[in-house]
C-alpha cells in the first residue's frame, strides 16, 4: 500500500493525492524535465493493483526505460510524475508480497538495489549531489527504513563516501549489492575482487599438533574484552523500545514497560557509563589474577545516524581514560572495530589522501595507545590500524584491522585487494615468528568466518593459518555479540582441525542479551610454552535481576573445560565438541544457552541448530563446503540459512 500524502517534501512540484481507493494507472511514457522532487511514494492509503493498469511498467520493457512516467488517478483524474520505472516495479513487488513497512535494522538486498539503480541513473544525467541524497533519503523513508530523522542522518553521513565510490565504479547494482551484503543478495561474482597473497619461497614444516604441558608447568591469564558500545546518553527511564537503531536516550514519557532499566536495557540499548565503571571497578579488585587485557573493538554507541569524528575521538579518549584509571599498570593489547570510523564501517585504504583519508583516526588510535605499545610499532598503526608487539618471550601479539575484510565497507568496491597491504604484512610476521621459534595469537574485531567478511579476503586469511598453523596458538574475535567459536581445518581435506577461533561475547547488552566479558587461562609463561589456551572463563550480569534488585553482580557463567566435560581446549576437542552437539541436543542446547551470556534463547530449533553448528566449522566465509554434512549443498543454501542469523554488531 502507498500514501502520497503523509509525507510532505518541501518541493514545489509535489502534488498531495488525498483520495482513497484511487487506482493508479500509467497513461504516458515520455521524457519530462528532469523533477527529482517527484519521487513521492508513501505508505497506506493507495495501492498499485496489476490488473487495472492500462500500461505496465515491467522490467525488461526497453521502451519504458530511463524515462520518465506519469501515474494518473482513474478515480478522480489527478496526475503525479514518477521519476524512474524501477521505484514502481520495486513498490508493486514489495507490496505484493505484502511488505508493506520495512523496519529493517540493516538495508535489505531489494532497497540496496534500488538505491544504487536509482543513483547510477542519476548520475548519468549528471543530477546534483543534492538531488541524488533527496531520492535516497525519501527512498529511505517511504519505505519505512528507519524513522525521518534517521533517514536524514545516514543520508548526510554517507553520502560524500558513497557517491565517491558509485562515481569510480562500473558494477550493476546486483554486483554491487552482492558484494555489499553478501548472503541477502544472490548477485553474480565480480571476478575482479579475486586475489592471492604471496607465500615466501619457505616449505612449510610438518604439522605439529598441541598436547597438554607437563603437570604444574606455569601459565598465565588474560581478560578479553569487546564490543563495550558505551553510551553517554543513556538515561535511566527514557523510552527503551523505540523506532530507531538506538533507544534509552529521550526524556519523553512513556508506559512504564517501556521505560529504559537503571543499569541497562535488553531493548535497542547500550551501556551506559555508570555500568561500565562498575564492572572495571569490579575487574580492578581482581587485576592480579590475569597478565594483560585484550579489547577487541567497537567503542561508540550505535546511533550510527548522528556521529561525528570528533564523537568517535572522544568515545576513544574515554574509554582509553577508564582503562588507565582501573588498570594503571597491566598492559592492554586494543583491535579496531568497525563502529569507530565516522561514518560506521568507512575505512579507506591508505591511498586515499583527500578529506576522505582515514588517517584522522589512525593517528588518534597511535596517539591513545602509544602507552601500550613500543614505539617502533606505532607506524604501522598510522598506515593500517594494525601491529604487532610482544608481551613475553616466546609470544607475539598480532592486532588485525578487519576492516579491510568488511562487507560493509564501501571503500572495498574501489580495490579490495589486500588493502594496506596488511595480510602481505601478516605472512612477513607470521614467516619471521616460524624462524625465530616463537608462538603467535592473533586479534581483531570481526570473525572471518562470518559472512560479514568478504570471500576472498577470508580465504586467503585461512590459508594464512593454514600455513602457519604451528605458529599460531589462537585467534580471538569479537562483534557478533555472541559467545562461539569456529574451528579452522585443513585446506586439503577440510577435517582435520588445526586453529581455533574464539568469538566472545560482547560487553553491551545490545540487543536482548545480558553483559559480559571473558578470562583465557594460557599455558606459559616459560622456555618452551606451547602458549595455547587452557581454558578461558566466561562472566556476567544478569540485567533483568539488576534492574530489579536495584544492584549489579557479576557473577560466574561457566568455564569452558566444564560445561563440555573436556579434557583440553584444543582444535581437536572443539571438534570433537561439535560432533557431539550435532546428535547430542542436550549439550547443543547448553551452547545456545552460553551463546547470549544465558538469557532466556528459547528452543534451539531446527534452523537454530544448523546455524550454530555451521558457524562452529566456518573459519571462512562463503564456504558451504565446511558445511556439507549438515545438508547445505551450495552457497544459496548457505545464504538463506546465513540471512535468518540476527545480526546485533
Amino acid at each position: 500500500m502507498f500514501n502520497f500524502n503523509d509525507f510532505m517534501m518541501e518541493r514545489s512540484i509535489l502534488i498531495p493525492l488525498t483520495c482513497l481507493g484511487c487506482v493508479w494507472c500509467v497513461i504516458s511514457a515520455v521524457p519530462v524535465v528532469y523533477a527529482p522532487n517527484s519521487l513521492t511514494f508513501l505508505e497506506e492509503h493507495h495501492s498499485i493493483n496489476p490488473i487495472h493498469y492500462t500500461q505496465e511498467l515491467r522490467e525488461g520493457d526497453k521502451s519504458l526505460q530511463d524515462k520518465d512516467h506519469y501515474l494518473y488517478s482513474s478515480t478522480n483524474k489527478q496526475t503525479i510524475i514518477l521519476y524512474e520505472k524501477s521505484l514502481v516495479m520495486f513498490l508493486r513487488k514489495l507490496f505484493s508480497y505484502g511488505q508493506g513497512t520495512l523496519k529493517a535494522s540493516r538495508i535489505t538486498c531489494n532497497f540496496c538495489e534500488l538505491v544504487a539503480s536509482q543513483i547510477h541513473n542519476m548520475m548519468a544525467k549528471n543530477a546534483s549531489w543534492d538531488d541524488i541524497k533527496w531520492i535516497v533519503g525519501t527512498s529511505c523513508k517511504l519505505l519505512k527504513q528507519e524513522t525521518p530523522r534517521v533517514c536524514d542522518g545516514l543520508v548526510e553521513e554517507f553520502a560524500p563516501e558513497v557517491l565517491t565510490v558509485l562515481a569510480d565504479t562500473n558494477f550493476s547494482s546486483e554486483e554491487l549489492c552482492s558484494f555489499l551484503l553478501g548472503p541477502e543478495c544472490a548477485g553474480p561474482d565480480v571476478p575482479t575482487y579475486h586475489w592471492n597473497v604471496t607465500f615466501p619461497p619457505v616449505p612449510q614444516p610438518p604439522p605439529v599438533y598441541p598436547t597438554p604441558p607437563k603437570p604444574g608447568s606455569p601459565r598465565f591469564k588474560f581478560l578479553h574484552l569487546t564490543d563495550i558500545h558505551f553510551d553517554a546518553e543513556y538515561k535511566e527511564g527514557s523510552t527503551a523500545d523505540c523506532d530507531e537503531p538506538l533507544c534509552c536516550r529521550d526524556d519523553s514519557n512513556t508506559q512504564d514497560y517501556k521505560k529504559a532499566g537503571k543499569f541497562g536495557d535488553y531493548r535497542k540499548c547500550d551501556m551506559p557509563l555508570w555500568t561500565l565503571e562498575n564492572m572495571f571497578s569490579v575487574l580492578a579488585v581482581q587485576s592480579d589474577s590475569f597478565d594483560y587485557i585484550i579489547w577487541t573493538g567497537d567503542l561508540p554507541p550505535h546511533n550510527v545516524w548522528n556521529q561525528s569524528r570528533t564523537d568517535q575521538v572522544t568515545t576513544l579518549k574515554t574509554i582509553v581514560g577508564l582503562f588507565h584509571k582501573y588498570f594503571p599498570n597491566k598492559p592492554v593489547f586494543p583491535s579496531l572495530g568497525n563502529h569507530e570510523s565516522s561514518p560506521v564501517n568507512s575505512f579507506p585504504p591508505p591511498y586515499v589522501t583527500n578529506n576522505e583519508s582515514i588517517s584522522w583516526l589512525y593517528d588518534a588510535l597511535a596517539d591513545q595507545w602509544k602507552q601500550w605499545l613500543p614505539t617502533g610499532v606505532l607506524e604501522t598503526v598510522r598506515w593500517g590500524a594494525y601491529y604487532v608487539t610482544s608481551p613475553y618471550p616466546g609470544l607475539r601479539v598480532i592486532s588485525l584491522n578487519m576492516n579491510y575484510c568488511n562487507n560493509q565497507n564501501w571503500w572495498m568496491l574501489l580495490n579490495s585487494t589486500d588493502p594496506a597491504d596488511e595480510l602481505q604484512w601478516l605472512i612477513s610476521v607470521l614467516q619471521a615468528a616460524e624462524n625465530d621459534g616463537v608462538k603467535v595469537h592473533i586479534l581483531g574485531h570481526i570473525p572471518p568466518g562470518i559472512d560479514d567478511c568478504l570471500k576472498t579476503w577470508s580465504w586467503n586469511y585461512y590459508n594464512i593459518i593454514s600455513r602457519y598453523q604451528n605458529t599460531i596458538a589462537g585467534q580471538f574475535f569479537g562483534h557478533t555479540h555472541f559467545d562461539s567459536f569456529s574451528v579452522f581445518y585443513d585446506i586439503e581435506t577440510l577435517k582435520i582441525p588445526i586453529s581455533v577461533a574464539y568469538v566472545a561475547p560482547s560487553v553491551t547488552p545490545y540487543t536482548d542479551l545480558n553483559m559480559g566479558y571473558r578470562i583465557y587461562t594460557v599455558d606459559g609463561n616459560y622456555q618452551g610454552s606451547s602458549f595455547q589456551v587452557l581454558d578461558h572463563e566466561t562472566y556476567f550480569m544478569n540485567l533483568s535481576r539488576a534492574n530489579e534488585e536495584g544492584k549489579m553482580t557479576w557473577e560466574f557463567e561457566y568455564s569452558a573445560k566444564e560445561a563440555y566435560n573436556m579434557s583440553s581446549v584444543y582444535p581437536k576437542d572443539w571438534d570433537e565438541l561439535i560432533n557431539i552437539m550435532s546428535v547430542n541436543s542436550t549439550v547443543l542446547e547448553q551452547y545456545n544457552k552460553y551463546y547470549t551470556k544465558s538469557r532466556n534463547s528459547g528452543k534451539c530449533d531446527k534452523t537454530c541448530r544448523t546455524l550454530r553448528l555451521c558457524e562452529m566449522r566456518s573459519g571462512r566465509s562463503h564456504d558451504p563446503s565446511l558445511c556439507s554434512n549438515l545438508g547445505l549443498k551450495d552457497e544459496g543454501d548457505l545464504k538463506r540459512l546465513l540471512s535468518q542469523q540476527p545480526k546485533h554488531c
